[in-house]
C-alpha cells in the first residue's frame, strides 16, 4: 500500500517526541522491585523468597468450586460491583467474624484484588494536591498509587524492633490538606499488627482533621503470638470514614485469582464503584462464585492457617539467625524483615544481587519500602509462604554466604 502523500513511511520519534509522550504522573515509576526479584529468581534458578505467593497448592475445595462454577456457566459479566451471592457471603463472613453489619447492595464492591481496591478507593476520594499519610516502611504500590492520584505522600515512621509509631509524629503529619491515612495491618513488609489502641489513635486524628482511613487487611487471619486483628470499620467514629480493602489472595492461597473487595459507607461506596467500573468492569465471575465457598469455610480453617504459617515463620527465623542475619520477628502476615549490616555490603541492593547470584536465594531489598532508599539500605525482606522443602533449600543455599 502506497504511503500517504507527505508522510515518511518510517518516521522515527525524535527525543522531543519521546519526552512529550511521557505522562508526568508516571515519570518516577520503575518496575516493581518485588516482581522484578521474581523475574530474576527465575533467570538465576534461585529459591524465591521475594514475592509473597505460596508455592504449595490452593485448597482443593476452592479449586473444585471454581471448576464447578465454570461448568455451571458463570462465564459472563456479573453485576459490575460483584455477583450477589458473593457479596452476600462477604457480608455474612464479616457479621460472623467481627459482628459488623454490612449492606451487600450499598456497602460492598468486589474488585480485581486488593491492588485494584486500593487504587480505586484513592482515585475515588482524592483530589490533586491533597495529602495521603503512609506509614513507612510501606508496601511499594502505595508510591505509584499516590502519584496516579496527583497526591502528596506524608511519611510516618514505623521503628524497629517492634515497628511502632510515635503518636506525636503522626499528629504532626495531619493538616487541612490531609485526605486519608493508609494502614496495612497485619503489615507488609514488617509484620506489625496494629492494636486497637493504635487504631483508636489514628481514628481520633482522622476525626479531628476530617480525614479518611483506608486499610489494607488482606493478612487478617495470618496472626501469631496472641495478636488480634481489628477491622477499621469496628472502631468508634470510623464506620462512615473508613474504607476497608481486602482480598482472597493471601487467606485462601489464590494470589493469581485477583478477587478482592472494598467495604465502605454507601456514599463512599457509590463513588468507588464508579471508578472500579471504568478501571476493570468486574472481577472474574466463576472465581467470585468460588469465593462463596471460601467465605463459608469453618473457623478451623483459619486456625490451621495461622498455625501452619507460625511453623514456617519460626523455621525461617532460625534459618536467618543461623546464617548471619538479624531478623525482626513478625506478629502477622508472612514476611520477615532482616538486618544485613553484619555482612559488610554498602547497601541492600548490592547484597540482594550478591545473594541471588552467589547463594541462589531471592529476597527484596529493603530500600524499595522507603521514600528515601537510604533509610532501608541495611534491610532485606524475606517471605515464608513456602513449602518446608523450599525453606530448607533456602537454608542450604544461604550457608554459602
Amino acid at each position: 500500500m502506497a504511503a500517504l502523500a507527505g508522510v515518511p513511511p518510517n518516521s522515527p520519534l525524535t527525543a522531543d517526541s519521546r519526552e512529550r509522550f511521557r505522562s508526568l504522573r508516571t515519570a518516577n515509576f520503575t518496575e516493581s522491585v518485588i516482581r522484578e526479584m521474581t523475574r530474576l529468581a527465575i533467570q538465576y534458578n534461585a529459591v524465591n523468597l521475594a514475592q509473597g505467593f505460596p508455592d504449595f497448592p490452593a485448597p482443593s475445595i476452592l479449586k473444585q468450586a471454581a471448576a464447578d462454577a465454570i461448568a455451571a456457566e458463570y462465564n459472563q459479566y456479573p453485576i459490575t460491583w460483584g455477583a450477589k451471592p458473593f457479596r452476600d457471603a462477604i457480608a455474612a463472613k464479616y457479621r460472623n467474624t467481627y459482628g459488623l453489619e454490612l449492606d451487600p447492595e450499598r456497602e460492598i464492591t468486589v474488585c480485581c484484588g486488593a491492588t485494584e481496591g486500593m487504587i480505586a478507593s484513592l482515585l475515588a476520594v482524592t483530589n490533586p494536591g491533597e495529602e495521603i499519610i503512609v506509614f513507612e516502611p510501606y508496601y511499594e504500590n502505595y508510591a505509584p498509587d499516590t502519584e496516579l492520584c496527583s497526591a502528596t505522600r506524608r511519611i510516618v515512621a514505623l521503628r524497629p524492633p517492634d515497628w511502632t509509631f510515635d503518636p506525636d509524629e503522626l499528629r504532626k503529619a495531619f493538616n487541612k490538606n490531609t485526605k486519608a491515612v493508609i494502614v496495612t495491618s497485619p503489615n507488609n513488609p514488617t509484620g506489625r499488627v496494629f492494636s486497637r489502641q493504635d487504631l483508636e489513635c489514628i481514628a481520633a486524628f482522622c476525626q479531628e482533621f476530617d480525614a479518611l482511613c483506608i486499610t489494607d487487611e488482606i493478612y487478617e487471619h495470618i496472626l501469631y503470638d496472641g495478636s488480634t486483628h481489628v477491622p477499621i470499620l469496628s472502631i468508634p467514629g470510623m464506620r462512615d470514614r473508613g474504607i476497608l480493602v481486602n482480598s482472597m489472595s493471601k487467606t485462601y492461597s489464590v494470589t493469581g485469582w485477583r478477587v478482592g473487595w472494598v467495604l465502605a459507607a454507601p456514599d463512599l461506596t457509590n463513588t468507588i464503584r464508579k471508578v472500579h467500573d471504568f478501571l476493570t468492569v468486574g472481577a472474574a465471575h466463576p472465581l467470585q462464585m468460588a469465593g462463596v465457598t471460601a467465605m463459608g469455610l469453618p473457623e478451623a480453617y483459619y486456625s490451621q492457617l495461622a498455625t501452619d504459617y507460625r511453623t514456617r515463620r519460626d523455621h525461617l527465623l532460625g534459618v536467618l539467625e543461623e546464617t548471619g542475619f538479624r531478623p525482626y520477628c513478625p506478629n502477622g502476615a508472612y514476611y520477615i524483615m532482616a538486618d544485613i549490616s553484619g555482612f559488610g555490603f554498602p547497601d541492600d541492593t548490592s547484597f540482594a544481587m550478591h545473594m541471588l547470584r552467589q547463594a541462589g536465594v531471592a529476597a527484596v531489598p529493603g530500600s524499595s519500602f522507603f521514600m528515601n532508599p537510604q533509610d532501608g539500605h541495611s534491610l532485606i525482606r524475606f517471605c515464608f509462604c513456602k513449602k518446608a522443602e523450599t525453606l530448607e533449600a533456602a537454608r542450604d543455599h544461604l550457608k554459602r554466604l
